[in-house]
């Protein structure tokens, strides 16, 4: 079942902002808990997220109905990559090198505000292009 191409941006948008607040702060427990939201979006898909439930509860009854659908499996594999570079982010600001903390946390944010701002989103465009190259190895 396709799902509402809003709830994704919204989450990137929170994405942004907690991974800017990382950057900032350098807390690896805000890391944590982002490298959790990741988790969840990738296991259970972007509206089992923490960012998926709030756009659900809070954000979408408030907007009108929507009219741009897509398939949930490319938000979802970009959630599966936002969590390889959270958690790299996260290996880095607890166990170091610092350098590959803040690397790996600025990677995702650049792909979140991408999505955020742009609505293009790099894990998705990442899904397509090995989903491709795989149909092709067939």
């Amino acid at each position: 079942m396709d799902i509402d191409a809003r709830g994704p941006r919204f989450g990137a948008a929170v994405t942004t902002v907690a991974l800017a607040a990382v950057l900032v702060t350098g807390s690896a427990w805000l890391l944590a808990w982002q490298t959790l939201a990741f988790l969840l979006g990738a296991a259970g898909g972007v509206n089992r997220s923490p960012y998926g439930w709030l756009f659900a509860k809070a954000v979408r009854p408030r907007l009108g109905a929507p009219t741009d659908f897509e398939s949930p499996e490319p938000p979802r594999f970009a959630q599966a990559v936002g969590l390889l570079f959270a958690g790299l982010g996260l290996v880095g600001l607890t166990l170091g090198p610092d350098w590959l903390g803040l690397a790996a946390t600025g990677a995702a944010l650049a792909a979140a505000f991408l999505n955020a701002a742009f609505g293009y989103c790099l894990g998705c465009e990442l899904y397509l292009l090995v989903r491709r190259v795989a149909v092709r190895a067939e």
